[in-house]
């Protein structure tokens, strides 16, 4: 089918089936169910998860300032590094539920399941339920999926709504509606406000798919598109322009950026920065190379040990079906694939290649569990290739190429298990020879199974799946924190030395927790960096102002500043930093950043020296429970 034989309102089929099946609605419900027990069994192990973003949140319960900024502290200070999208859903839910891990992680893992649902109807739309289920399927049981929907971090909302935006888009594509891209740009607007630039690595998928798909003339398409443009930048523009014009004196500190400015922060330190590299935006082992940063840069990164078993257990499949399906469906080819078929795999094979190549290459900070935006495109792919290829399985081509998406998913999950040789060792082989044997049924006698085509289907989805399913469970039965959390069984969660993990004593410290809840003033206290401050947030209830933001670098509050703060008597306690910093100084050297980036002061005295030196100057310093403190209140006659 081509766009041109269509009336211009029409609307394409929502599937090849004019009805649905009677397995259909049995089926939806069981994937939604199984995936919501897969992120919410055992969902509060992970306490506080990454407590970073967990403190932002108790702040947001306990102040609607913080909560609309994204404040680290309800003080109102300094935000966190990121715009505050993610922040005010588990607020919110806070608010709602009273603060705690459970209603901080819920929220989470109910975007999961409703990412899951989206991707199903948006697949099932142009391919049918059976495409649908094994797009949500895929989903569910990628293991980097299953690690950030049962986490804090921003990419859970991210990952949402950019499916939300997906979904519009195969709605507006099929019938050329308006309203349906408002809604996508829209959606991408918001994901915006939740990771920055990020949300746009899709953007050349919609406007494409659109372009190449939608009824109506071309330059009626270009104006709907601009429509949907202009909803994009509202949405997702309002906040920047409520920052930029709030005095300010009367906000947090934009935290991560140079100037005090959301803009500032799109474009640099979460935006260019970390394509390209450069200040506060590089790994240790140069630019990336150390495994907590995405290993190397390079076309094989997302193969890689650092990234590998996070999302990579059915990439080799996908790009093989996308090439395929491609090919199959050209213009003037006389196959069996529909051009619903084309335009799927132009949305989400475009997505799939955009946001791939940028991790692959990117030079600034990335880390493994970023690739959790690919895991929708992976799914769609695969399903709607799959679909496909099996539809026209009389064609021994059609056949050659499922069986070959079939035994190169054994082989690389083979691989894949072999980097965690003590994990299941019997998996990798049961994968390795299973889906070989699937795949030579397949290619040689496939379409003449008839009653057991059920069993041949069933072995390809057990071997096809097993790998990426055994490491999504074993990922779900751990408890994770820490900035840098990772799937499987290869790795624990957060150590104890890892950035937003519990690296300072001040965490545990019963006696100082005990002094800080006494207080009555706007911070109890405050800290160089974030490593002590977030920890005695969550444990007291108290605001404590994280100098200079997570790693102490950042220009905020300045001295001048600091001083009027405690001249009117809004801090109570100054606690001496025990976070270790890169270079071995405590609380003001160059450390990394919430999601695990470096920030670098330079040669020039950061804040929290500047702040440091002149409290050791004019309090007395006091121990409490083996932690350093100095009561403002009460300075030193000189």
């Amino acid at each position: 089918m081509t766009t041109a034989a269509r009336p211009p309102d029409a609307e394409w089929p929502s599937c090849p089936v004019s009805r649905a099946p009677r397995w259909a609605r049995p089926s939806v419900a069981a994937l939604l169910i199984g995936t919501a027990v897969l992120y919410l069994w055992g969902l509060g192990a992970s306490g506080w998860a990454n407590d970073f973003y967990a403190a932002a949140v108790q702040a947001g319960t306990q102040s609607w300032k913080a909560l609309l900024f994204g404040s680290l502290d309800a003080g109102n200070a300094i935000t966190v590094d990121k715009p505050p999208a993610a922040i005010w859903v588990m607020a919110l839910s806070g608010r709602l539920f009273g603060f705690s891990s459970w209603s901080l992680l819920v929220p989470q893992a109910l975007m999961g399941v409703g990412s899951v649902a989206l991707l199903y109807s948006a697949v099932k739309r142009w391919s049918g339920h059976g495409a649908g289920l094994l797009a949500g399927a895929v989903l569910a049981l990628t293991p980097v999926a299953a690690l950030m929907f049962r986490f804090d971090n921003p990419d859970a909302l991210l990952v949402l709504l950019l499916v939300a935006g997906a979904y519009c888009m195969v709605r507006a594509t099929a019938s050329g509606s308006t309203g349906w891209l408002v809604l996508a740009g829209t959606a991408v607007g918001f994901a915006f406000l939740t990771k920055l630039l990020q949300a746009f690595l899709v953007l050349p998928a919609f406007g494409l798919v659109f372009l190449v798909a939608a009824p109506g003339s071309f330059w009626k398409r270009i104006g709907k598109l601009l429509v949907a443009c202009l909803a994009m930048v509202i949405s997702g523009g309002w906040l920047v322009a409520l920052v930029s014009l709030w005095p300010a004196v009367s906000r947090p500190y934009i935290g991560g950026s140079t100037n005090n400015s959301l803009w500032e922060l799109a474009l640099g330190y979460n935006g260019l920065g970390r394509i390209v590299g450069g200040s506060g935006n590089g790994g240790p082992g140069g630019g990336g190379a150390n495994a907590a940063f995405g290993g190397s840069t390079g076309i094989t990164r997302l193969f890689g040990d650092s990234m590998g078993t996070e999302i990579s257990w059915l990439l080799p499949a996908a790009l093989i079906g996308l090439v395929a399906g491609l090919w199959f469906s050209r213009p003037g080819h006389h196959a069996r694939w529909p051009g619903i078929a084309r335009a799927g795999l132009l949305l989400w094979g475009v997505w799939l290649l955009t946001t791939g190549l940028v991790f692959s290459y990117m030079s600034g900070t990335i880390h493994p569990y970023y690739t959790v935006a690919l895991a929708p495109a992976i799914a769609a792919v695969v399903a709607i290739s799959v679909y496909e290829l099996w539809r026209g399985k009389e064609y021994l081509v059609a056949r050659v190429v499922l069986g070959a998406m079939v035994a190169v998913t054994g082989i690389w999950n083979y691989i894949l298990l072999d980097r965690t040789h003590d994990w299941l060792p019997w998996l990798r082989w049961a994968l390795l020879i299973g889906s070989l044997a699937v795949a030579a049924v397949l290619i040689t006698g496939g379409h003449q199974l008839r009653k057991f085509t059920v069993v041949l289907v069933t072995a390809g989805l057990l071997f096809g799946l097993g790998g990426t399913a055994g490491y999504a469970i074993d990922t779900a039965a751990q408890p994770h924190s820490g900035s840098i959390p990772t799937s499987g069984p290869s790795t624990t969660s957060a150590s104890a030395g890892m950035p937003g993990g519990p690296s300072d004593n001040t965490s545990t410290n019963t006696a100082l927790e005990t002094l800080l809840q006494d207080t009555t003033s706007r911070w109890a206290a405050a800290t160089v960096g974030s490593h002590g401050a977030v920890g005695l947030e969550l444990d007291t209830g108290k605001s404590v102002m994280a100098i200079g933001g997570f790693s102490g670098s950042d220009n905020s509050p300045t001295l001048a500043q600091f001083q009027q703060y405690v001249a009117g008597g809004d801090i109570r306690y100054f606690i001496q930093s025990n976070g270790p910093g890169r270079d071995g100084r405590t609380g003001d050297g160059p450390e990394q950043s919430p999601d695990g980036g470096a920030d670098n002061s330079g040669g020039t005295k950061s804040v929290g020296q500047q702040i440091t030196t002149w409290v050791q100057t004019h309090f007395a310093s006091t121990t409490v429970g083996g932690t350093t403190v100095y009561d403002l209140s009460s300075p030193l006659s000189l």
